[in-house]
C-alpha cells in the first residue's frame, strides 16, 4: 500500500481546485458475471487515485473550504461475510490506514451526505456516468430544497469532477511512475517469454497463456486489457481478441498485451515471425514500422505537440509505402488525401496510466496539447496489408504493430518497455538450433 500521504496530497490539490463545494466520488460496483458469480473486482480509477481504498461499496466525500475535510464511507466489519468473501477494513481501520479525516458505515451515506451538501454552492460528481447514481444525487439535492423555508439552500451547480481529476492524472507523480516502471518490466518479460514459446503448430491461446502466466507469476493483478494474440491475417484486425487460431509456418504473430500493477497499466505490442525468421516482404514492412516508431519517439519531448509523434510516423510510413509499392503518388499528396489510411488507420498513441486508454485532453481550445514532463503515452505505429486490387500479393495479410510506453522527461523521454524489437534481436530470441 502506498503511503497515505500521497493520496492526501492529491485530495488537497483537488480541494484547492474546487475552492468551494462538495465532491462525491464513488468506487465501481461489483459486476455479476452470470447468476451469482461475479467478475474479479476492480476499483474505479478516480476513486482509487484519491483514496487508495480497494474495496467495493465505498464513497469518498470531500468538503472544500478553509477547513477542507475528507470523509470515507465503506462497508462495516462483518465476521460472517469475511468468512465467505474475505477481509474488510471497516470504517475505524480505514480512517487510520488511509488517512482520511472521518470514516463511516456505507449504510449511513444518505443520512450523512445531505447535511454536508446543505448551503454549499456546488456538488462535484461524475454526472452522466450512471443514471441510478445521478438519481441518488438529485434525491439528496431535492431533499435539501425541500428545507428551503427553514433557510437551507441546496447546491445551485453540478460540476463534473472528472474534468479536474483528468488534468491531475495526466501528470504522473513519482509513486505512479515507479509503479508503471514495474508494470512495464513485467510486461516486457511476458513478451520475451511469448517470443521464446511461439512456433508453428501451437495456438494463439497457448501464447496468451504464457503471457498470463508471467503476469501473475511476477505479481501483476491482471491484464490491463484483453490481450491480442493474432497470427497471420488476424493481425490485420486491430482489436482481434478471439485468440484461438493455429500459428502457421511463414506467418507473422502480432501480440498486443500488458499487465496491470496496483491499478496502473502497461501496453506493449510486438510482431514476430512464427517460424523465427522474417521473410523478405515481412522484413520490409517490419523495418518500415520500426523506422516510423523511431521517428515518432524523437518527437516525444516537452514543448512539442501531442500530434507531432503522429505526424512523424505518418511521414515515414507514407514514404515507405511508396518505396515498396503499396502507394503511388507524391508524399505530400498522399498524406494530405489520407491515402495512407488504407494501411495505417489508427493514431500513433494514447495516454497511459490507471486506464490503458487513460484520461486527459488531447486538444484544448482547438490546439493540440503540449507534452509535459510526467506524461506517459504509447508510441504505436503500424501497417496492415489486406488482400485487394492493386496491392502486391507478396504483402497480403502482413500486419505489423510495434508499441512501447514513453515517459516524458524534462529533456526528452524514457522508454519504459524493453522486449526485443529489432529484427536481429527477435530472431535471436526465437532461434531454436
Amino acid at each position: 500500500m502506498i503511503d497515505p500521504s500521497v493520496y492526501a496530497r492529491r485530495r488537497a490539490t483537488l480541494l484547492s481546485a474546487m475552492q468551494a463545494g462538495v465532491a462525491i466520488v464513488r468506487t465501481a460496483p461489483e459486476q455479476v458475471r452470470n447468476r451469482d458469480a461475479h467478475y474479479p473486482y476492480r476499483f474505479d480509477s478516480y476513486f482509487h487515485y484519491l483514496s487508495g481504498f480497494p474495496e467495493p461499496e465505498a464513497v469518498l466525500v470531500l468538503v472544500a473550504g478553509s477547513q477542507g475535510k475528507s470523509i470515507l464511507f465503506c462497508r462495516d466489519k462483518n465476521e460472517e461475510r469475511e468468512i465467505w468473501d474475505g477481509f474488510r477494513y471497516g470504517p475505524e481501520a480505514a480512517r487510520t490506514l488511509f488517512g482520511v479525516d472521518e470514516a463511516h458505515s456505507f449504510s449511513r451515506l444518505d443520512e450523512l451526505v445531505m447535511p454536508l451538501l446543505a448551503n454549499q454552492p456546488a456538488v462535484f460528481c461524475d454526472m452522466g456516468a450512471d443514471a441510478a447514481w445521478d438519481t441518488r444525487i438529485f434525491g439528496w439535492i431535492n431533499g435539501i430544497k425541500a428545507q428551503a423555508r427553514s433557510g437551507v439552500a441546496a447546491p445551485s451547480r453540478m460540476v463534473d469532477v472528472r474534468t479536474l481529476l483528468d488534468a491531475m492524472r495526466l501528470i504522473k507523480d513519482e509513486h505512479e511512475i515507479q509503479t508503471m516502471r514495474r508494470a512495464a518490466e513485467i510486461s516486457s518479460a511476458a513478451h520475451r517469454r511469448a517470443m521464446s514459446f511461439a512456433r508453428p503448430g501451437c495456438h494463439e491461446n497457448e501464447v496468451e497463456a504464457e503471457l498470463l502466466h508471467e503476469f501473475r507469476r511476477s505479481g501483476a493483478q491482471s491484464p490491463a486489457y484483453t490481450s491480442i494474440v493474432a497470427g497471420g491475417a488476424n493481425a490485420c484486425v486491430l482489436h482481434y481478441v478471439q485468440n484461438n487460431g493455429e500459428l502457421r509456418d511463414g506467418d507473422l504473430l502480432l501480440i498486443d498485451a500488458g499487465c496491470e500493477v496496483d491499478g496502473y497499466a502497461s501496453d506493449i505490442t510486438r510482431t514476430l515471425p512464427v517460424n523465427g525468421k522474417f521473410s523478405g516482404p515481412q522484413r520490409d514492412i517490419y523495418e518500415l514500422v520500426l523506422a516510423a516508431q523511431a521517428a515518432a519517439i524523437e518527437q516525444v519531448r516537452p514543448g512539442l505537440e501531442w500530434e507531432d509523434p503522429h505526424r512523424a510516423a505518418v511521414k515515414v510510413l507514407t514514404r515507405g509505402m511508396i518505396d515498396i509499392g503499396l502507394l503511388q503518388g507524391s508524399l505530400d499528396g498522399l498524406i494530405e488525401s489520407g491515402a495512407y489510411r488504407k494501411f495505417y488507420m489508427h493514431r500513433t498513441g494514447h495516454w497511459l496510466g490507471m486506464d490503458v486508454h487513460d484520461v486527459g485532453d488531447y486538444k484544448q481550445d482547438g490546439n493540440w496539447c503540449k507534452l509535459q514532463a510526467g506524461m506517459v503515452l504509447t508510441v504505436e505505429p503500424g501497417c496492415y496489408v489486406r488482400p485487394g486490387e492493386g496491392v502486391p500479393e507478396a504483402f497480403w495479410n502482413i500486419g505489423v504493430r510495434i508499441e512501447d510506453d514513453a515517459l516524458v522527461t524534462p529533456t526528452g523521454c524514457e522508454i519504459l518497455t524493453s522486449p526485443p524489437k529489432s529484427v536481429a534481436e527477435i530472431e535471436t530470441v526465437m532461434r531454436r538450433d
